[in-house]
């Protein structure tokens, strides 16, 4: 299944140039160490919450508690990529709000890790082809949208995000079998969805 990483790595959110020690400053307790990480990741964390719960109010709400929670565990971090470990929080964090409201997205989907949809550039040396790509991503948003919370949850860290089944499961506190299948289901579902679309992705 196409996701929204192809033809665009530019959007994920780099390291910091000295994140390791910005890292375990933090680790050690120095709140200004904590807040440049916030600070680095916001976007993307923002971004994932809006993603999963498709509002920008419970998008917040999500990236907020992700933090609180990311400030009280950062002294357990015991090393890994901190973008995958921050993203395991905000996950984990969009889906306890999406277990309790149950609420379905009602706007479009952001970029995997930006506030807003993605627009094509206009400076973009093959301007067709940029419009073309900005379609394939608003049919797969639109596609995502009426996947069950559960299977677009699992799709968007597994497919969007690159969490393997495992970082899945501990983001969505279920069991690895459950994702394995939730996953499967999902990108099912989507090239059904897709079917009518299928020229686009295949370009």
């Amino acid at each position: 299944m196409p996701t929204d990483d192809s033809g665009r790595q530019g959007t994920r959110t780099p390291p910091l140039p000295d994140e390791g020690d910005v890292v375990a400053r933090a680790s050690a307790g120095d709140r200004n160490a904590f807040a440049r990480l916030m600070e680095h990741y916001q976007s993307a964390c923002y971004g994932l919450a809006w993603r999963l719960l498709g509002d920008a109010e419970m998008a917040a709400d999500a990236t907020q508690d992700a933090f609180v929670h990311a400030y009280d565990a950062i002294g357990r971090f015991r090393g890994g990529v901190f973008r995958s470990w921050i993203l395991r929080i905000t996950a984990n964090a969009s889906y306890d709000m999406l277990r309790r409201t149950q609420r379905r997205p009602t706007s479009p989907l952001p970029g995997p890790e930006e506030g807003q949809p993605e627009l094509p550039d206009a400076g973009a040396p093959n301007p067709v082809a940029e419009a073309v790509r900005a379609e394939l991503y608003r049919h797969l948003d639109v596609a995502l949208q009426r996947l069950p919370d559960d299977q677009r949850t699992a799709v968007v860290l597994c497919d969007v995000y690159g969490m393997d089944y495992n970082e899945v499961a501990a983001a969505t506190d279920s069991a690895l079998g459950t994702v394995k299948s939730r996953i499967h289901r999902g990108r099912l579902r989507l090239r059904e969805l897709l079917a009518d679309h299928r020229e686009l992705f295949e370009r």
